[in-house]
């Protein structure tokens, strides 16, 4: 005996079969608003020593729906002891990801935690949307940074300078 469907059959499977679903997915789905505005994927320092270049940054991917034209900000504690250097970007719909780094510091020391606030504003700058804090150390001092560029140019050319100040530096 062959078992046949009439169309009201499938119509109630078809339809128990996306209830189940459904509560399914209730049930298992993120709440977004549980999540923070930006998750914080890395970050440390940066030492470039041919440019003489020493900063702090990292790196954020936006997880909650922002505005576009929300202000991501940014304020670097500045390791000599000013005021902290303030950097931000506005989000956009091109990326979710977002680097904010600190312009070339000096005076960093070894160890020591370097103190990083981000906030996240509306479009006006009126109101902050969430806010959070970071700390980064670096594992060695900016003492090894020579005081002049090692390389000038596109090319990687050797620094006359930098070749005429290591030559004068005594020999150990």
């Amino acid at each position: 005996m062959r078992w046949k469907w009439s169309e009201k059959q499938v119509l109630v499977t078809a339809l128990a079969l996306c209830a189940v679903l459904f509560v399914a997915g209730w049930f298992t789905r993120e709440d977004l608003s549980e999540q923070p505005y930006l998750e914080i994927l890395g970050g440390g320092f940066m030492f470039n020593y041919r440019n003489t270049d020493v900063y702090y940054g990292f790196t954020a991917q936006v997880k909650r729906p922002l505005a576009s034209g929300s202000i991501i900000e940014a304020s670097f504690e500045d390791p000599r002891g000013g005021p902290p250097h303030v950097v931000s970007e506005r989000v956009s719909t091109m990326t979710d990801r977002y680097a904010l780094r600190s312009p070339s510091i000096r005076g960093v020391e070894a160890g020591k935690p370097y103190h990083v606030a981000i906030k996240v504003y509306d479009r006006e700058r009126k109101q902050v949307i969430w806010q959070t804090e970071r700390s980064y150390r670096s594992q060695i001092s900016d003492k090894i940074v020579p005081a002049k560029p090692l390389t000038i140019g596109p090319g990687y050319h050797r620094n006359p300078e930098a070749v005429k100040s290591q030559s004068s530096l005594p020999r150990q």
